[in-house]
């Protein structure tokens, strides 16, 4: 697998169109990201957070079906937190309904595997 896509920080940074100079910033909304994620009992009990471009998304869930809605709900957040001056009021309304149906989907996707 590309080292790319399976880092954290790196394949957020592609994804939000920013280079190195800005993973400080980057880092700091993913981890933002995470703990949203926690409270919705997405990803470990204990919380996740990054800390340089070595994590890996595996390391936060072993389900790949929801990691694939973590993923893009993460780029969409970070998105939002990173520079919303650029984008247009409809996009940043867009992407806040992304947000809204991703984290129903994976409220959804938790609740119905934590009854099984």
């Amino acid at each position: 697998m590309d080292k790319t896509a399976n880092s954290i920080l790196k394949s957020v940074r592609k994804l939000v169109g920013s280079d190195e100079y800005f993973d400080t910033d980057l880092i700091i909304h993913i981890n933002t990201t995470f703990s949203k994620l926690t409270q919705m009992g997405i990803g470990p009990e204990e919380g996740f957070s990054i800390e340089d471009d070595k994590a890996e998304w595996d390391e936060f869930t072993e389900d790949d079906e929801m990691l694939n809605m973590v993923k893009s709900y993460m780029v969409l957040q970070v998105k939002l937190l990173f520079d919303i001056t650029t984008a247009s009021s409809y996009l940043v309304e867009t992407m806040k309904q992304q947000c809204a149906e991703l984290e129903w989907r994976m409220n959804s996707y938790c609740d119905y595997n934590k009854e099984d």
